[in-house]
């Protein structure tokens, strides 16, 4: 769920029979319940407004910065796979594993 270009993940809890929502990316939480998907996008515009306030009075940037930077642990066969992609295509290992989560997520 989108509200208001910050994105929401949405479970069901069966043990409360309700759904709820958990904004992601934030530098805090901001999470919220509802029995409806219309009354949980009601509720999700509250908790974002409270959260976004909050920040406001306390000069905190809402959304989380991140390095660009993450270590990544796969199989050896798959490394190996890589940096033979690499080498074969003149590219860094990291240069071609961006590429490669880029098209997967289709940021480009």
């Amino acid at each position: 769920m989108i509200i208001n270009d910050y994105k929401a993940k949405i479970d069901f809890d069966p043990e409360i029979a309700m759904f709820r929502g958990e904004f992601i990316g934030l530098n805090g939480g901001a999470d919220f319940y509802a029995k409806s998907i219309d009354e949980l996008r009601i509720e999700g515009q509250i908790s974002l407004n409270v959260f976004l306030d909050i920040c406001r009075e306390k000069n905190i940037e809402p959304r989380k910065e991140y390095s660009g930077k993450f270590n990544l642990r796969v199989d050896p066969a798959i490394h190996k796979r890589l940096v033979e992609e690499a080498t074969s295509n003149g590219k860094s290992l990291n240069q071609t594993v961006s590429e490669i989560l880029e098209s997967s997520l289709s940021l480009k």
